[in-house]
């Protein structure tokens, strides 16, 4: 293979990796999110399910991607002033409050998986996560996107050897489920689509990874290939997860009651691990919207302003460590489900409507 055409699929496929980095803590880790948005359809209903949120990924993806490269917008607030003008500030209000809860959240998840794993006190995974995360957003674009990489790629190869084992061992139950029983209830196209609106604000969190687009064939490919690659992981833990439905549903992190049945403390472990590696993808994804938003707003050649990036950093780690910690996590989370549909309001609609209309009129202009 040419170096240009090595360097041409890197450029392709690397926004579909930062979004999976970032979507995969939340989204996959435990199983639960899978057990609530796609399981009450039944097993093969629920995989019909992700289908749709894999179009939804797609599409929004490809749009935002071309959008972005058309209008030469390359984080969130230049992107929204121009999609929706003077209302951005509803999508950075929306963000903020995001942002905190999820960074509370993987605070929290990082101290708890220590401590489960080794005993140790929630704190040492507490430091360790947010010393991980500020170096990433502290290290620069390239180092971030370099690692987010290299950790996804890590992370499908531990989901690949995970979804192997289970159709050794529970390979008759999945394929009962899947071939024989095949239930599907109603509901399944609301199902995929409101875990797709849940998972989406996460597209324009990476617009500094498209900067290099040339084309609009090469935008809207990227975006289809970050849906893909942002869905497979959760397509291989709900064929896992299959072979213990319907009991697994009644757990409240299903991927416990399969590793049990696997008996492989070595592999959960290890599994645990790199999971903890995601909760300090998302953490610094999340930050390095901020801190891209701001650069592009107050850096200038004479004065830099190297000291912004840190501080931002600094300042939201704490508030993450400080609602995680004090109990406001549960209150910010009730208002989870408002906050995404402000998300849909505010990005989807107006992205598929006017920022369609946008793209193609600039078309003509050129």
């Amino acid at each position: 293979m040419s170096t240009a055409k090595k360097n041409k699929i890197i450029k392709l496929i690397t926004p579909g990796l930062i979004f999976q980095s970032i979507l995969i803590a939340g989204g996959y880790g435990t199983g639960a999110e899978l057990s609530e948005f796609f399981f009450p359809y039944g097993s093969l209903g629920g995989l019909i399910s992700i289908s749709v949120t894999l179009v939804c990924f797609a599409v929004v993806a490809a749009v935002t991607f071309e959008f972005s490269r058309v209008f030469k917008v390359y984080n969130y607030r230049d992107f929204f002033k121009k999609l929706i003008g003077p209302f951005w500030i509803a999508y950075e209000i929306c963000y903020l409050i995001l942002l905190l809860l999820v960074l509370s959240v993987v605070v929290a998840a990082a101290g708890a998986m220590l401590n489960d794993i080794f005993g140790f006190t929630r704190w040492i995974g507490m430091i360790i996560l947010v010393a991980g995360v500020a170096y990433l957003v502290i290290a620069g674009t390239k180092i971030l996107v370099k690692v987010l990489s290299v950790w996804s790629y890590i992370l499908y190869t531990i989901y690949i050897v995970f979804m192997v084992l289970c159709i050794v061992k529970f390979g008759g139950a999945i394929a009962e489920q899947l071939t024989v029983v095949k239930e599907i209830k109603p509901g399944w196209v609301i199902g995929g689509g409101k875990y797709a609106f849940y998972n989406l604000a996460c597209v324009v969190f990476i617009l500094y990874t498209v900067t290099e687009m040339d084309s609009r064939k090469e935008a809207i490919a990227s975006g289809i290939i970050a849906g893909a690659i942002g869905i497979i992981p959760g397509v291989m833990l709900f064929i896992t997860m299959t072979g213990q439905y319907p009991d697994i549903l009644s757990s409240s992190v299903p991927m416990n009651v399969i590793f049990q049945k696997l008996d492989m403390r070595w592999f959960h472990v290890l599994f645990l691990l790199v999971l903890f590696g995601t909760f300090i993808e998302t953490g610094a994804g999340f930050i390095k919207a901020v801190t891209e938003r701001l650069e592009a707003q107050f850096h200038t050649a004479q004065n830099p302003r190297k000291w912004l990036t840190p501080l931002v950093t600094v300042i939201c780690l704490i508030f993450g460590v400080a609602i995680s910690n004090f109990g406001l996590t549960g209150l910010i989370a009730r208002g989870y489900g408002t906050i995404t549909w402000g998300f849909f309001i505010i990005y989807i609609v107006p992205l598929l409507t006017l920022g369609i209309y946008k793209i193609y009129k600039q078309g003509k202009a050129v």
